[in-house]
């Protein structure tokens, strides 16, 4: 049996730490003993492992300067007093802090995993948690595998870093079957308008995701007297700019920002349309779950977008990222009808292909070949 080690820096509301839980609870107990280890004991999804999971920390709460402090040490250094065992497999699961502590791991016998999960664009962004974009390039290579969540952020890697061994895509795991069946739970703190057009997107309500210049969006399509609701699940730190920006509009009764929820597939199901207004996404997890539960899918351009909805828009719409993108496309689906309905049935459609079962068995085989 492997002893396999996943390392990251908190279970908190993101994406990586979802799909994380959702990969470590499916992986077959038979191979693996699995190990889940943050840096800091926060979040919400850390209540979702299952109970056969090992599961430990290194710091109580998060700290400011923290990823500071770390880089004052050597990665040896790191992993041999924060993560102390020697582990057959050790994975980083997110780029940054994690990849630098695993890339020290002294043991020559063990085999490291770095899963990427964003697109990092430039010298700068690689380097993160790194003292440097040579140190960053040095602790890649460390590696025996990389694995990027799309074939965007695999290619972006790649030209970045110069890195080109041991570079593989492997889709995120989601719980597909758990999906579908909390998406049929009754919404009892909303009542939607029927007579209108439903949007909904779920993610941390923060600059990179969007939603302020889809609050803006959204003015100018009511202004156009096109009618529909949009409703933001989740929580963060532009919420204050964007409520300003809604009362500044009147726009508080048709752009809602509802926080967060434990299970937003029952709002997703509910709504007529997701949309993605990211302005870089790695893989997005909320997409891949809005196909699942066969709600269609409007996304700008960011990694995994095309992979996920098709190169010639086949499973939803995929648009330029920027505001004139956003709005063409959402008014385009408001104007008809038909074409909406269309794409229902291609969400359902696609959403099977990003079963729990494929990604599960990919990520078994990948681990299996080192």
């Amino acid at each position: 049996m492997k002893k396999v080690l996943f390392f990251i820096p908190n279970l908190m509301h993101g994406g990586a730490e979802k799909v994380l839980v959702n990969l470590v609870n499916n992986l077959d107990r038979n191979k693996y003993d699995i190990i889940v280890q943050t840096i800091f004991d926060e979040g919400v999804n850390k209540k979702y492992l299952k109970k056969d999971i090992k599961y430990k920390y290194i710091f109580k709460k998060i700290f400011r300067g923290s990823t500071t402090l770390f880089k004052l040490c050597s990665p040896k250094f790191l992993y041999k007093y924060l993560i102390k065992e020697k582990y057959d497999i050790a994975v980083s699961y997110l780029e940054g802090p994690t990849a630098r502590i695993i890339s020290g791991c002294p043991y020559e016998d063990s085999k490291k995993i770095s899963w990427i999960h964003i697109e990092l664009n430039d010298e700068k962004l690689l380097s993160t948690g790194f003292r440097s974009f040579k140190e960053a390039k040095k602790g890649y290579e460390s590696y025996d595998k990389i694995i990027c969540v799309s074939n965007t952020v695999k290619q972006i890697f790649e030209d970045v870093s110069g890195i080109k061994e041991n570079v593989e895509v492997l889709y995120n795991t989601n719980e597909t079957e758990d999906i579908i069946e909390k998406s049929k739970e009754k919404v009892e703190d909303i009542e939607f308008d029927k007579n209108t057009i439903n949007i909904c997107s779920v993610g941390k309500v923060i600059e990179k995701k969007g939603y302020y210049r889809l609050a803006q969006i959204h003015k100018k399509l009511i202004d156009e007297g096109l009618k529909h609701n949009i409703y933001i699940i989740g929580i963060g730190e532009d919420e204050y700019r964007i409520k300003k920006y809604l009362k500044e509009n009147n726009l508080e009764d048709t752009y809602h920002l509802i926080g967060f929820r434990d299970n937003p597939y029952k709002y997703i199901d509910k709504c007529d349309l997701f949309v993605c207004s990211s302005y870089r996404e790695g893989f997005s997890t909320a997409v891949t779950e809005s196909l699942v539960v066969g709600t269609p899918v409007i996304t700008t351009l960011c990694s995994g977008a095309q992979e996920l909805l098709g190169y010639n828009n086949e499973y939803g719409l995929v648009v330029e990222n920027n505001k004139e993108g956003i709005y063409k496309g959402i008014k385009k689906l408001l104007d008809d009808r038909e074409l909406l309905d269309y794409y229902k049935e291609k969400a359902i459609e696609r959403g099977s292909f990003f079963s729990k079962e494929k990604t599960v068995k990919a990520v078994e085989y990948m681990i299996d070949s080192l």
